[in-house]
Protein backbone atom coordinates (compact mmCIF):
# COMPACT_ATOMS: atom_id res chain seq x y z
CA UNK A 1 0.00 0.00 0.00
CA UNK A 2 2.76 2.45 0.89
CA UNK A 3 4.57 1.67 -2.38
CA UNK A 4 1.43 2.38 -4.43
CA UNK A 5 0.77 5.58 -2.50
CA UNK A 6 4.35 6.69 -3.14
CA UNK A 7 3.91 6.03 -6.85
CA UNK A 8 0.69 8.03 -6.81
CA UNK A 9 2.40 11.05 -5.25
CA UNK A 10 5.36 10.86 -7.62
CA UNK A 11 2.98 10.70 -10.58
CA UNK A 12 0.90 13.62 -9.33
CA UNK A 13 4.02 15.70 -8.70
CA UNK A 14 5.26 14.95 -12.22
CA UNK A 15 1.88 15.95 -13.62
CA UNK A 16 2.08 19.28 -11.78
CA UNK A 17 5.61 19.80 -13.11
CA UNK A 18 4.37 19.00 -16.63
CA UNK A 19 1.74 21.72 -16.30
CA UNK A 20 4.44 24.18 -15.20
CA UNK A 21 6.61 23.18 -18.17
CA UNK A 22 3.79 23.80 -20.64
CA UNK A 23 3.03 27.17 -19.04
CA UNK A 24 6.70 28.23 -19.17
CA UNK A 25 6.89 27.02 -22.77
CA UNK A 26 4.16 29.57 -23.52
CA UNK A 27 3.08 27.72 -26.66
CA UNK A 28 -0.18 26.20 -25.43
CA UNK A 29 -1.70 24.24 -22.58
CA UNK A 30 -4.48 21.69 -22.13
CA UNK A 31 -8.13 22.88 -21.91
CA UNK A 32 -8.48 22.84 -18.12
CA UNK A 33 -5.30 24.87 -17.78
CA UNK A 34 -6.55 27.44 -20.29
CA UNK A 35 -9.39 27.98 -17.83
CA UNK A 36 -6.99 28.07 -14.88
CA UNK A 37 -4.65 30.52 -16.65
CA UNK A 38 -7.58 32.79 -17.47
CA UNK A 39 -8.56 32.88 -13.82
CA UNK A 40 -4.95 33.47 -12.79
CA UNK A 41 -4.84 36.57 -15.00
CA UNK A 42 -7.88 38.04 -13.25
CA UNK A 43 -7.37 36.90 -9.66
CA UNK A 44 -4.49 37.63 -7.29
CA UNK A 45 -3.84 33.91 -6.79
CA UNK A 46 -1.10 31.59 -7.98
CA UNK A 47 -1.78 29.04 -10.69
CA UNK A 48 -1.45 26.15 -8.24
CA UNK A 49 -3.87 27.76 -5.81
CA UNK A 50 -6.42 28.14 -8.59
CA UNK A 51 -5.95 24.50 -9.59
CA UNK A 52 -6.58 23.46 -5.98
CA UNK A 53 -9.63 25.71 -5.56
CA UNK A 54 -11.24 24.60 -8.83
CA UNK A 55 -10.54 20.95 -7.99
CA UNK A 56 -12.18 21.43 -4.59
CA UNK A 57 -15.18 23.06 -6.27
CA UNK A 58 -15.55 20.07 -8.60
CA UNK A 59 -15.35 17.74 -5.59
CA UNK A 60 -18.17 19.69 -3.94
CA UNK A 61 -20.31 18.81 -6.95
CA UNK A 62 -20.02 15.20 -5.82
CA UNK A 63 -22.18 15.91 -2.76
CA UNK A 64 -25.52 15.55 -4.60
CA UNK A 65 -24.24 12.30 -6.07
CA UNK A 66 -23.57 11.01 -2.54
CA UNK A 67 -20.05 10.06 -3.53
CA UNK A 68 -17.13 10.30 -1.14
CA UNK A 69 -13.77 11.16 -2.66
CA UNK A 70 -10.95 8.90 -1.60
CA UNK A 71 -7.42 9.74 -0.57
CA UNK A 72 -6.19 9.55 -4.17
CA UNK A 73 -8.84 11.96 -5.43
CA UNK A 74 -8.17 14.52 -2.73
CA UNK A 75 -4.42 14.09 -3.18
CA UNK A 76 -4.89 14.70 -6.91
CA UNK A 77 -6.33 18.15 -6.26
CA UNK A 78 -3.73 19.20 -3.69
CA UNK A 79 -0.48 17.67 -4.97
CA UNK A 80 -0.95 18.77 -8.58
CA UNK A 81 -1.59 22.36 -7.48
CA UNK A 82 1.39 22.42 -5.14
CA UNK A 83 3.70 20.80 -7.70
CA UNK A 84 2.58 23.32 -10.34
CA UNK A 85 3.54 26.18 -8.02
CA UNK A 86 6.92 24.59 -7.29
CA UNK A 87 7.53 24.02 -11.00
CA UNK A 88 6.66 27.61 -11.87
CA UNK A 89 8.99 28.83 -9.13
CA UNK A 90 11.85 26.63 -10.38
CA UNK A 91 11.49 27.17 -14.13
CA UNK A 92 12.49 30.58 -15.47
CA UNK A 93 10.63 32.31 -18.28
CA UNK A 94 12.40 31.46 -21.52
CA UNK A 95 12.61 33.46 -24.74
CA UNK A 96 14.36 30.99 -27.07
CA UNK A 97 11.78 29.22 -29.27
CA UNK A 98 13.69 25.94 -29.32
CA UNK A 99 13.82 25.78 -25.52
CA UNK A 100 10.14 26.74 -25.26
CA UNK A 101 9.26 24.00 -27.75
CA UNK A 102 11.25 21.49 -25.69
CA UNK A 103 9.32 22.53 -22.56
CA UNK A 104 6.01 22.12 -24.35
CA UNK A 105 6.90 18.69 -25.74
CA UNK A 106 8.39 17.57 -22.42
CA UNK A 107 5.35 18.77 -20.52
CA UNK A 108 2.83 17.30 -22.92
CA UNK A 109 4.50 13.90 -23.20
CA UNK A 110 3.59 12.54 -19.74
CA UNK A 111 0.05 13.88 -19.96
CA UNK A 112 -0.77 12.91 -23.55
Amino acid sequence: MAYRLGLLYVGLALYGMAIAMMIRGNLGVDPWDVFHLGLAQHLPLSMGTIIILMGALVLLLWIPLRQRPGLGTISNVIVIGLATNVGLDLLPEIEHLGARTALLIGGASPTG
